[in-house]
């Protein structure tokens, strides 16, 4: 299968993947699974979010592949992920746990990283066997539980019955979005990247957002407009750390601290001035500083874990 269309160089550039593999979700659909960085290093899962693919999370595969292993996915429908005619927070749910089943092994413990989307996967799937069972701790990058369309500011009008329908109808939107041109990328930064954002930050997001077919953006954004997954929050028993851009127009920073005040274990909220929605490309350091913090923190190394096999054993 063909390499989708992104960024030819830099940063953004996806690396190679170590291994590839289809794993096949409750429902029989089939997801696009990479793995990069050795196979006994700490594990770190990532998630991407909606009309994205596993490109979003480069600079971060890049940076933590050198002494991970990285193991990202394209959410159904998104990638090379195909299209599937299930669309909910269920189906994301079997997805994630499908891969955690696939790719780590029993007891192993990884630190899952969700971004948009993603995060709402991780909230969808915080009660499954393979959450509870895989994951020592959580970051959550821009993204929300519940009233997303309502929040959204990507409209500069006052918050209302008019805003929210006119929202609804944009991020609803069946038209193709069509080649990158100057003014798409003009319109993409407006509504998903801070002001600063330079010409090549855009330009990778661009081209990752325009591969999502229009029917599966579509059908996907009445799943988000629909979004309650309170409850799926109040489940996240794991640490789990949040960061959010303050111009974020999609999940702006209201939805960080209802999550961090509704979480168990919330263990810090980062707000970035002036950065957007696509927190990981427009402050991919700290995001990769992030996750790597808390593989550190929080997954136990070869010698704890032979420490605790040989208290059990004895």
């Amino acid at each position: 299968m063909s390499r989708l269309p992104h960024v030819a160089d830099g940063p953004y550039t996806p690396p190679v993947p170590d291994r590839e593999l289809t794993v096949t979700a409750a429902d029989g659909a089939r997801i696009h699974v990479e793995v990069h960085g050795p196979e006994d290093a700490p594990a770190v899962v990532l998630a991407h979010g909606w009309c994205c693919s596993t490109a979003f999370w480069a600079a971060q595969i890049r940076e933590l592949a050198a002494d991970h292993r990285v193991i990202a996915y394209d959410q159904r429908g998104h990638g090379r992920s195909p299209a599937n005619p299930a669309y909910g927070t269920e189906p994301l749910a079997d997805d994630l746990e499908a891969v955690l089943t696939a790719t780590l092994a029993p007891g192993e413990r990884a630190v899952i990283a969700g971004h948009s989307m993603g995060g709402m996967t991780l909230m969808a799937a915080a009660t499954r066997p393979a959450v509870r069972e895989h994951a020592a701790a959580v970051l959550l990058c821009s993204t929300g539980s519940a009233r997303l369309v309502a929040s959204a500011t990507v409209l500069p009008m006052r918050a209302g019955r008019a805003r929210t329908w006119l929202t609804r109808r944009i991020l609803g939107s069946r038209a193709p979005l069509g080649p990158v041109t100057p003014l798409a990328r003009r319109i993409l930064k407006y509504g998903t990247m801070g002001p600063g954002s330079g010409p090549h930050v855009v330009d990778a997001c661009a081209r990752i957002v325009h591969a999502c077919p229009s029917r599966v953006r579509h059908g996907w954004s009445q799943v988000l407009d629909l979004l309650d997954l309170d409850h799926g929050v109040r489940e996240l028993r794991m640490p789990v750390e949040i960061v959010v851009g303050t111009a974020d127009r999609l999940t702006p920073p209201v939805h960080a601290r209802a999550l961090a005040a509704a979480l168990p274990d919330c263990v810090g909220v980062t707000e970035l001035p002036g950065l957007g929605h696509m927190t990981p490309v427009e402050a991919p350091e700290l995001v990769t500083g992030k996750i790597r913090a808390l593989a550190a923190a929080y997954i136990p190394s070869a010698r704890d874990e032979r420490a605790v096999h040989a208290l059990e054993g004895a």
